[in-house]
């Protein structure tokens, strides 16, 4: 016969928000910039010269919707 234990559950851990600050700026800026990328970098909006950056993201720009022809 099998008896169960008990296990007691564990605290969670607090993380301060002034660690996690940094982190959330960081990946919002990184965020932007791809969003920029994909959805703006062509044409007049163009950053760079050239079309390779609109090839390189041209499938994920119809992934998420973005016209593009």
């Amino acid at each position: 016969m099998t008896t169960a234990t008990y296990a007691p559950a564990s605290e969670p851990i607090s993380i301060p928000v002034r660690e996690i600050l940094p982190w959330a700026i960081f990946a919002g800026l990184l965020a932007l910039l791809a969003l920029y990328f994909i959805g703006a970098e062509q044409g007049a909006t163009a950053i760079f010269s050239g079309t390779y950056i609109h090839e390189f993201v041209h499938d994920g720009r119809h992934l998420l919707g973005f016209p593009c022809h």
